[in-house]
């Protein structure tokens, strides 16, 4: 991860380079990244939050927690690079005032077709719907792992798929929870079932 916020880092001060030389000359412009420190980061967003920035360059660091009612415009370069629950996060940072807001997604035409989860982003601003939508198209990835996305490699049920199911396990964990004996009696039948899937330790 920190390697990953390094490149981000690079990105966006080359980005941030680029165009206060060329379109955005003569514009008040400040740059916002992971790999500042935190009295930086609060600088440069007070300055923008109280108008003597005009346009912030920033990498993803700016997802979530930042409320500036007066932003109005945001434009996400790379746009298919993100998942659709974190697109948006990030277009959510936009339209908190009464103005009119935009997000403009950009991504590379020239090399593949306008994602799914894109179109998705144009057709509702739901966030229950968003990640439903992020769930069917990227997968729910790991539950004991780091892998976010994809298809799961637990042999249990899907969760976009069973989610009446997974409902109703859920009401009869909490019912379990909320009687002691009842769960003296199934915590073995669970730890054998787990030990079966999982072939881990069983945490009881």
């Amino acid at each position: 991860m920190e390697e990953s916020d390094k490149l981000s880092a690079q990105s966006a001060t080359e980005v941030f380079r680029e165009l206060t030389s060329t379109l955005l000359r003569g514009l008040r412009c400040g740059l916002l990244h992971g790999r500042m420190n935190a009295v930086d980061k609060e600088k440069v967003m007070r300055d923008f939050a109280d108008g003597r920035i005009s346009v912030l360059i920033a990498t993803t660091v700016i997802e979530v927690g930042i409320n500036v009612p007066k932003a109005t415009m945001m434009i996400v370069e790379d746009a298919d690079r993100f998942g659709l629950a974190q697109l948006h996060q990030l277009r959510g940072r936009v339209g908190r005032g009464s103005d009119r807001s935009f997000c403009v997604l950009f991504h590379d035409a020239e090399t593949s077709a306008t994602p799914e989860r894109l179109k998705v982003l144009t057709e509702t601003g739901d966030g229950f719907v968003v990640a439903e939508k992020d769930l069917l198209l990227r997968g729910p990835g790991q539950f004991l792992g780091y892998r976010q996305h994809g298809l799961p490699e637990l042999k249990m049920a899907n969760l976009a798929d069973d989610c009446t199911l997974l409902e109703e396990a859920r009401q009869a964990g909490l019912q379990v929870m909320n009687a002691p004996g009842l769960a003296a009696d199934i915590l073995p039948i669970l730890k054998h079932r787990y030990d079966r899937f999982f072939g881990v330790l069983f945490a009881g």
